[in-house]
């Protein structure tokens, strides 16, 4: 059949086509056979599921990528070796690839138990390994350039744990971690992060792999016994689900307990079954996050209808993501060459595999190609930093029966954020933002555990208290003769007793003096505080001191009782006597401005009197001045029966008599009070005139006074000790000269004791030296600090303190308010300024008027004179029949008239024409 016939037969599009598709096979197969093939292996748990799905993670990414870059000199060709979930068996595994495959790069292992030895190996033969799911921190420690970490390390959620425990504000906490590399490697950064926070761990529980079900219920029920209610579980989702399922058989999954698990479990939540799901209901989780991309959104469609059901893990992704960037490594040196040279080492019967392990002559070339290697992948952005990929967010979930449902996020440099669409957007984030969602808690229930409870099988606590041979009245042991059981009494047994009966929780507790088996005191307060550090006594209650240096060994709960340290010191009456005990009110100042003002008001009273009395100004200068003076200071007893001639005078008396009165009446009071009044000072003013006086101070016996006296620079031989107030008061009665003291240095509760029966005696002195007052000492960290305090608080702002204070210190008298001056009370200038003032001013001012006033009368006085001269001349012109004689009468009428006006013009200077004008007419008449 010829070929023109082929081509016009029915069949030649089928075999055009046919001959098209073989063509392109053919091409293709060229091309790859074309290619470079890059030997890699793999070495992973091949029958574990998390393995398993992540080997097909590694495939499906080889093989998009090279059909999307097909173009690529390179392919990778996979070398899968079965690590059979045993460290040997990896090591073995990565040697033959290394050594029998000629591998340039290893993917793997699958835990952190196996890499060690694929780490050393790697830098040994220069193969980088590179890891997808190795993540614990303890592999930093041998981290060598050949390790590369595809994922994020433990390390990296330890502060959004920390996050959770410090919103909900929890104390205490108790990690659970798998007994294994991979659950001790986060233990350091969790106590790091802890102690930033002020949260204690109490207890580490580590879970073997190997330990059956009764070791795994016998340490949970270790942990019952504790108070702590948080644990934070590390650990895989095989041995997870195991330890869940217990906790719940013996509710430790009911209300009042939290559990947080690491996205060890968190991240493969999906491999988890459903009645694992049922048991962890109510749990918070750390889950790694990955940002909804559309390369994730695609990868996980193409999942779903290449494997159906089975869910794609972070894991998987992490494994898909270190593929790729492995590929476009390997494609960037594709013109190395990949042979192996020699180790030049001598070979004799003691060479082991390892001695003729050759080096990767392109080892260096791809480590630096990955280092650098960058792209966006399903995971997020791919990118080294110190070989590791770095974990900025993560995911709070909170685990139910039917799934997962976040309830928040963690952001570096942020923290806790309900949403990141307010971090994304760049908005202020508020501080009710910072919260989680509302939580469903074990137990069904949304009321947040407050992270700790009193055993409810746990043994008494042991509760120290101090033996005392004085000062009962705080702390008093006393023994049964018969049992020899002790009886504790006192005021601070009864305040500890009255905020333990108030707690929401049963205590048991007992008391253990502090004592040798004599029955003495074992010791000082320092030394009773710590052996609560030491563990011996779960307590100490009494009059402890709060102190800088106590407070490094145990916690205490809020003071009590008054704060405050004081010298005590006698006091002696200082009644005024003598015979100038009358000059005592004033101050020489004041005695001086009351004389001066003497002084001036006389000077004033002249001036005015001088102008207004006629008689006045015929007397001598002498009786002048006498009268004056006379005048201006007999006004302090009595009045004048002779009245002022001047108006001025008068007023100005009125204002002086006021100061007068005042002022008298002031001095009196204050006399009255230095001669009748009974004052008590002390001894000694200041503390400072001790040190001076070089007298001997007291202190209380094993009190914390003594190093605080040496430190103010009081020498060891003055300082004397007491044990009780009437120890202290035989101490005063001796006085320094017999061996006594001459102050006590203690603090107030003591001294308002003694004070209570010695008030009229005793003073206390300034200055007052801080102190926090008694409380009650409890071991570091100890949950029941915050609830005693808040017991402590309520007691104390009520009125069973008071009652309380006075059934033991009888009824104490308020002594300490009591205060008294350095200086006997004296009236000084100050007190007295306004009123000399305003002396002054009313005498200017009157001065003033009179002035004007006279001005005013000597124009008057000219008008008349004027109006006289003028009705003489029209007398002379018109007279006919009087002559000379009516001249003169006239003329005498005008001069006795005038002389009267000027004799009562300052006394009546307001009438003076009035009454003498019609007297000129009448005589003229």
């Amino acid at each position: 059949m010829s070929f023109s016939h082929h081509l016009a037969s029915p069949s030649l599009p089928f075999r055009l086509l046919f001959f098209f598709i073989s063509a392109v096979l053919l091409f293709g197969k060229s091309q790859e056979e074309e290619a470079i093939q890059v030997k890699v292996g793999v070495v992973l748990d091949t029958n574990v599921t998390l393995a398993d799905l992540s080997l097909r993670a590694i495939n499906m990414s080889l093989s998009e990528f090279y059909t999307t870059n097909n173009g690529f000199k390179t392919r990778i060709v996979l070398n899968v070796r079965d690590s059979k979930q045993t460290v040997v068996g990896a090591a073995a595994s990565a040697l033959y690839l290394i050594k029998k495959r000629d591998v340039v790069a290893i993917i793997g292992p699958g835990n952190s138990m196996q890499a060690p030895f694929l780490i050393n190996l790697g830098n040994q033969s220069q193969v980088p390994i590179v890891s997808f799911s190795a993540t614990s921190p303890l592999l930093d420690s041998i981290r060598t350039p050949y390790f590369i970490r595809a994922t994020h390390d433990d390390s990296s959620q330890v502060h959004a744990i920390s996050a959770i425990i410090e919103s909900f504000r929890w104390r205490e906490v108790v990690p659970i971690y798998v007994d294994n590399e991979f659950g001790e490697g986060i233990l350091p950064y969790l106590v790091d992060a802890f102690q930033e926070i002020n949260v204690r761990i109490r207890y580490r529980s580590a879970i073997s792999l190997h330990f059956s079900d009764d070791q795994i219920k016998k340490e949970l029920y270790r942990l019952m016994s504790m108070p702590s209610r948080v644990f934070i579980v590390h650990m895989l989702p095989d041995l997870g689900a195991r330890l869940f399922s217990i906790a719940r058989e013996i509710n430790m999954t009911s209300q009042g307990y939290v559990w947080i698990v690491t996205n060890g479990i968190a991240d493969l939540t999906s491999l988890m079954g459903q009645s694992s799901l049922e048991d962890m209901h109510g749990v918070l989780g750390v889950k790694t996050y990955f940002s909804r991309s559309k390369e994730l959104s695609y990868l996980e469609a193409r999942w779903r209808k290449r494997f159906g059901g089975e869910e794609l893990n972070n894991f998987g992704c992490w494994a898909y993501d270190a593929a790729t960037a492995l590929a476009k490594s390997i494609e960037e040196i594709s013109n190395v060459s990949f042979n192996k040279a020699s180790r030049n080492t001598p070979r004799d019967d003691t060479e082991t595999d390892l001695d003729d392990l050759r080096v990767s002559l392109s080892g260096p070339k791809l480590l630096q190609a990955l280092s650098t290697v960058t792209f966006k992948g399903v995971s997020g952005r791919f990118q080294l930093k110190e070989g590791k990929l770095e974990a900025t967010i993560f995911k709070i979930i909170n685990i139910e029966e039917n799934g997962e449902r976040t309830v928040g996020f963690w952001k570096s440099k942020v923290g806790l954020v309900k949403s990141l669409k307010e971090v994304q957007k760049g908005t202020n984030i508020s501080q009710s933002s910072r919260r989680l969602r509302p939580i469903i808690w074990p137990g069904d229930t949304i009321i947040v555990p407050k992270g700790w409870e009193f055993p409810i099988n746990a043994k008494k606590l042991r509760i120290a208290v101090p033996k005392k041979d004085g000062f009962n009245q705080f702390v008093k042991v006393t023994k049964d003769a018969n049992t020899n059981a002790p009886t504790v009494t006192g005021f601070c047994i009864e305040v500890f007793e009255t905020v333990m009966r108030q707690m929401p929780y049963a205590v048991p507790y007992e008391y253990v003096p502090f004592e040798t088996p004599e029955g003495k005191s074992d010791g000082n307060y320092d030394e009773m505080v710590y052996r609560v550090f030491l563990g011996e006594y779960d307590g100490a209650v009494g009059d402890t001191t709060i102190l800088a240096n106590r407070s490094a060994y145990v916690d205490f709960a809020l003071p009590y009782s008054e704060t405050g340290i004081v010298f005590v010191v006698p006091v002696k009456d200082e009644r005024e006597k003598g015979e100038w005990v009358f000059l005592k009110p004033l101050t020489k100042e004041l005695w001086l401005l009351t004389a001066a003002a003497f002084l001036y008001v006389g000077i004033m009273v002249w001036i005015f009197e001088y102008h207004a009395d006629g008689d006045f100004k015929r007397h001598t200068t002498s009786d002048n001045i006498s009268n004056v003076f006379y005048f201006s200071f007999s006004t302090l007893f009595f009045a004048h029966r002779k009245p002022s001639e001047s108006f001025f005078t008068r007023a100005l008396v009125v204002v002086w008599c006021f100061v007068l009165l005042i002022l008298t009446q002031s001095y009196t009071a204050t006399l009255t009070s230095m001669l009748t009044v009974q004052e008590l000072r002390p001894t000694v003013r200041h503390m400072d005139d001790l040190k001076k006086s070089g007298g001997n101070i007291g202190y209380q016996s094993d009190s914390f006074t003594f190093e605080r006296l040496k430190q103010l620079g009081f020498d060891e031989s003055r300082l004397k000790t007491y044990d009780s107030p009437q120890e202290m008061r035989e101490l005063f009665l001796k006085k320094s000269s017999n061996g006594g003291i001459d102050a006590a240095f203690d603090e107030i509760p003591y001294v308002k004791l003694f004070m209570a029966e010695y008030c009229s005696e005793y003073s206390i002195i300034e200055p007052t030296f801080k102190a926090d007052g008694f409380g009650f000492a409890f071991p570091l960290g100890s949950p029941l600090v915050s609830d005693i305090s808040r017991q402590i608080l309520n007691l104390t702002e009520g009125e069973n303190m008071r009652a309380m204070e006075k059934k033991w210190f009888f009824g104490e008298k308020q002594c300490l308010d009591s205060t008294t001056s350095d200086s006997p009370i004296q009236l000084d200038h100050h007190s007295f300024q306004a009123l000399f003032l305003i002396v002054f001013v009313v005498s200017i001012l009157l001065l003033l008027l009179m002035l004007a006033c006279k001005r005013c009368k000597e124009r008057q006085s000219d008008d008349i004179n004027s109006k006289s001269v003028a009705q003489d001349g029209v007398s002379e012109e018109g007279n006919v029949g009087y002559g000379d004689e009516a001249d003169y009468n006239e003329h005498h009428i005008v001069d006795v008239d005038t002389a009267l006006l000027r004799r009562k013009n300052l006394a009546s200077w307001s009438m003076p024409l009035r009454r003498n004008v019609p007297l000129l007419r009448l005589k003229s008449a």
